[in-house]
């Protein structure tokens, strides 16, 4: 390589991690700008983020104010009644999913984790929405294929990355005509891109199984980690 190109490369080289560097701030103060421009949550989800932001050991997986408020939005504009939450964690997305739930509308949340679904109970029996959430815990791909098929309007995966194309599979059964899936970590931090590892590479699978499956109308959103929006498409009459 001669001296102009080595020098050429150098400087590509510091312009890629001038870029990163400049979308790591954009990015951040585009979040902040987001939420400061994004309705509050209730006391009690504002409540649940305090606590999950200082207190558990995984702070990064809460929903958070913004996709909340998406969520709240997704489920009064589409109507859902009957709603599957795929990872409650500390029950940040089902309780806000709740609030936005009509009174005979009912959430089935499914937790891996004991402690999580102790805190996330405990949380839900405090609100005058719990009464809409009924909390699992097990393996959420064995309570998925134990319900019906063709009865939920929406489900949101927010779990085990490593199984989410299992869930997506499960969850079109469960899933009627027109329902919505709404898959969150869809950009797993960028990983995707260039995955290395079995999550990431994982994760690389869903998007793609997702985008060419015909069975389904997609939308991919760069909404914080990213979130795919996912319509099971309605059957054509003869």
């Amino acid at each position: 390589m001669s001296r102009n190109d080595t020098e050429a490369a150098r400087d590509n080289s510091n312009k890629d991690r001038e870029v990163h560097s400049f979308m790591e701030v954009v990015a951040w103060e585009a979040e902040q700008y987001a939420a400061g421009h994004t309705s509050p949550m209730s006391p009690l989800l504002e409540e649940i983020e305090k606590y999950t932001l200082t207190s558990t050991d995984y702070p990064s997986m809460l929903t958070g104010r913004v996709e909340g408020r998406f969520l709240q939005l997704i489920v009064s504009l589409s109507g859902a009644k009957n709603i599957i939450d795929i990872g409650t964690f500390t029950g940040y997305s089902a309780l806000a999913m709740a609030e936005s739930l009509a009174g005979d509308g009912k959430i089935l949340t499914i937790e891996h984790n004991p402690a999580n679904a102790d805190i996330a109970q405990a949380y839900f029996n405090r609100s005058p929405h719990g009464a809409k959430i009924e909390l699992r815990q097990g393996e959420a791909i064995d309570i998925l294929k134990s319900l019906p098929n063709n009865r939920y309007d929406l489900v949101f995966i927010d779990a085990d990355k490593s199984n989410y194309l299992a869930y997506y599979q499960e969850s079109m059964k469960v899933l009627r005509e027109g329902g919505l899936i709404l898959a969150d970590n869809a950009l797993w931090y960028g990983r995707i891109f260039d995955p290395q590892d079995e999550e990431s590479k994982a994760m690389a699978a869903f998007n793609e199984e997702v985008n060419n499956d015909n069975r389904v109308e997609k939308l991919f959103l760069t909404l914080r980690d990213g979130i795919y929006l996912i319509r099971k498409a309605l059957q054509q009459s003869s």
